[in-house]
This record gives C-alpha cells, sequence and structure tokens, in this order.
C-alpha cells in the first residue's frame, strides 16, 4: 500500500489556485439554447447564471470527504460494477484501484502499469473506461499516449485484480505536448465515445480525415460504429479543439465539455456529423455552418474537464477556474448554471458520479500548474444536495 487515503467527514486542507490565482467567481453566460426539432443557430438568448430561470436543488453541494489522497495527477476516473473506481494517473503511467469500503491501509492498490504512454505536457495515460459487460468480460479501455500517436487500448483485469497485458483498439490519433483530448465514455447504445484535442494545429480540428480535434464513435474492436455519419469513419463530430469531458444525460443526449484558447470555454450538446467550428470560432460562431455552444464562460473561470450527469444537473470540474460548476440540463437546453468551491481545492480535474450518488472529484494540482496542498492530489467525495 503506497497511499494514505481518509474517508468520511474529514478537517480538509485549502489548496493552492491555478494559472490565475486572482481570478474571483463570477457568473457564465448561458446560451438559452431550443429543442433538437429548432435550428439552434436562429436563437440568440443569453443570460448571466445567477438570473437563469429554472428549478435549482435544494441545498448547496458539500464536501464530505476524501476518497484518496496523495495521488500523481489522476486523469481518469471509473466505477466498476461493485463500487470500486479504476483511477489512471497521468504522469506515473500507473492504474488504481480505489475501494471505498475496504480499510484504510488497503483502499488504494496499484494493480498495474501502461509502460506504451510517454508523459510529456498534457499527454500520457489519460482516460479510462470500463466495458458494459464488465462482469462478463472484465475489460477496461485506455487513452494512452505513445511516443507515436494517441491510441486506444483494452485490458483485461483479472479475478486478483491484475491487470492483463493492453492490446491496441484504435490507434493513429494526432498526439503532442497539448491538446491531447483523452476522454472515454460508453454511451447508453453500448459504443464507445473519445475525445481528441488537435494538439495546437487548428487545421486538424477541420479535415474530416484527421482523427485530431473530434469526438469519435466506434465499436468495442475498434471499428466504425454503425449509424456514424461517414459509415467508414470513426469520427463522429469535428471541429473541436480540446474536448476534455463527456457525459450521456438521462435522454442520451451526449455534452462535451471543451477549452477554448483565450476567451471562451464551451459546453456542448453533441449531434452527430456537426461541425463546433474550431478554429474559425471560439464561442458563438454566428454562421449556420457551426453549433454554437450551449454555454460559455470566460477561460479563467472554468478551462473545462471533467464532466458528468446526475439528477438533472450536469457537474463540470474547471482546472484553471479552480471551481466545480452544476449546470441544469432538461431535453438540450440549459437550467441554472452555479459555481462551487470556488479556489478552496485548487485546480479540479474529473468528476463521476458513484454508484451511492455522490460526486468523486480529483484535484490536478500535481500536474505542473498547481499549487498542491500537502496531501495533493486528491479525490474529493461531494455530496451533491
Amino acid at each position: 500500500m503506497r497511499r494514505l487515503v481518509v474517508l468520511g467527514a474529514v478537517l480538509l486542507v485549502l489548496a493552492g489556485c491555478g494559472e490565475d490565482p486572482d481570478a474571483g467567481p463570477g457568473p457564465a453566460t448561458v446560451t438559452a439554447s431550443p429543442s433538437d426539432e429548432t435550428d439552434p443557430d436562429e436563437t440568440d438568448e443569453t443570460a448571466e447564471a445567477e438570473e437563469t430561470d429554472g428549478a435549482v436543488p435544494s441545498r448547496a453541494p458539500q464536501v464530505v470527504g476524501e476518497a484518496a489522497t496523495g495521488l500523481a495527477v489522476p486523469w481518469g476516473l471509473a466505477f466498476l460494477p461493485d463500487g470500486r473506481a479504476v483511477v489512471t494517473e497521468r504522469d506515473e503511467r500507473t492504474v488504481l484501484l480505489v475501494d471505498p469500503e475496504a480499510p484504510e491501509s488497503t483502499r488504494v492498490e496499484e494493480v498495474g502499469r501502461l509502460e506504451q504512454a510517454a508523459p510529456q505536457g498534457e499527454a500520457g495515460l489519460l482516460g479510462v473506461a470500463v466495458s458494459p459487460d464488465f462482469d462478463e468480460d472484465r475489460l477496461l479501455y485506455f487513452y494512452v499516449s505513445t511516443s507515436e500517436d494517441n491510441r486506444i487500448l483494452r485490458a483485461r483485469l483479472d479475478e486478483d485484480d491484475r491487470l492483463g497485458e493492453a492490446t491496441a483498439v484504435l490507434t493513429g490519433i494526432p498526439n503532442g505536448f497539448i491538446h491531447d483530448g483523452g476522454r472515454l465514455a460508453f454511451g447508453p447504445d453500448g459504443f464507445l465515445y473519445a475525445s481528441t484535442g488537435e494538439t495546437g494545429v487548428g487545421e486538424l480540428s477541420q479535415d474530416p480525415a484527421s482523427l485530431g480535434g473530434k469526438i469519435l464513435r466506434i465499436t468495442s474492436d475498434g471499428e466504425p460504429a454503425p449509424g456514424n455519419p461517414d459509415p467508414s469513419s470513426p469520427v463522429w463530430s469535428l471541429g473541436h479543439r480540446n474536448v476534455q469531458g463527456l457525459a450521456f444525460d438521462d435522454q442520451d443526449h451526449l455534452w462535451a465539455s471543451e477549452f477554448g484558447q483565450s476567451t471562451y470555454d464551451e459546453l456542448n450538446l453533441i449531434r452527430p456529423g456537426s461541425n463546433y467550428g474550431w478554429p474559425e470560432a471560439e464561442g458563438r460562431a454566428g454562421s449556420s455552418d457551426f453549433v454554437n455552444p450551449r454555454v460559455v464562460w470566460s477561460t479563467d473561470e472554468a478551462s473545462p474537464s471533467g464532466l458528468a450527469y446526475a439528477d438533472g444537473q450536469l457537474w463540470l470540474a474547471a482546472l484553471r477556474g479552480t471551481r466545480l460548476w452544476r449546470i441544469g440540463v432538461d431535453d438540450g437546453e440549459v437550467g441554472p448554471v452555479r459555481d462551487f468551491f470556488v479556489g478552496e481545492y485548487g485546480r479540479l480535474r474529473t468528476v463521476a458520479v458513484a454508484p451511492d450518488g455522490m460526486l468523486w472529484v480529483t484535484t490536478s494540482n500535481r500536474d505542473g500548474r498547481g499549487e498542491p496542498a500537502a496531501t495533493d492530489d486528491r479525490i474529493l467525495v461531494v455530496d451533491p444536495g
């Protein structure tokens, strides 16, 4: 056992802020979006988050404990059917199991390393997804930056919780020092969705032949999924800069959080075959060629990363913004938007919903851009309220 972990009500040490320690809380700009039956570019209503109409949950979220401490840039987080969490450490190339029911001394266990990963900058061992048929196949999927490319690997977690040999499912995704994408999520259709970045080369986002700057949709064996816009391609949507979060709501809508460059970060509702504008547009495009975001933030309020959905709310972790955003959604439309924990825990990277309904939120203060507290990086346990 190589890490101290604490679960339950604890005294949490204040973490440092991210790139902009003077950035205070502020309202987001919400693009009031119509339903899927209406062209979103025909509507241009905006409202500040604090003034947005709609039902607001009865109480604010509360941090009630820590599932793990002393981690090194935890990036991917996904739950097994038995309630344990698979966690990836970007720079260490390690795969961990976190068992909230285990004794403190054995709660975090290293189950394997993916030696193919070649960490640099924002690249390394990134997202993880659990097979929808895990009880039968025990397969885990990983988004990995190698010395050649970004790729999706899969490996079997055996009955003794040892990670077997990883084999490639999809290769040839562009990689770089920055903007590697990396989020994985199985959709309600059973197919695997993956976000990719444009590695700082904006024109890749608009190139349909490139896998960079896209959201991909593939089978569990890496083939283009049936129903893709181009049956021969894994590309589901294009025109993305660097999508860092993917989440499906209870009406099977796919949402994606995306880094802007200098003005607007975005929350997008993803439609197959649609173009989200980068590098021609950042934020609202003002062109029928591109789909507008449903929410935009200033870049010092967000740098949006992980995304999760629970009970009518999207939860979005902010890196530079050092906060957790809550966004109400219903049938593809956006409701109230509020931020919490501003500056309290530093950079927040990933959000996942545990089987008991709690949110697990990872800090990312040891990624070279934060100011780590003594117990960073951590997985915070948040009661969503």
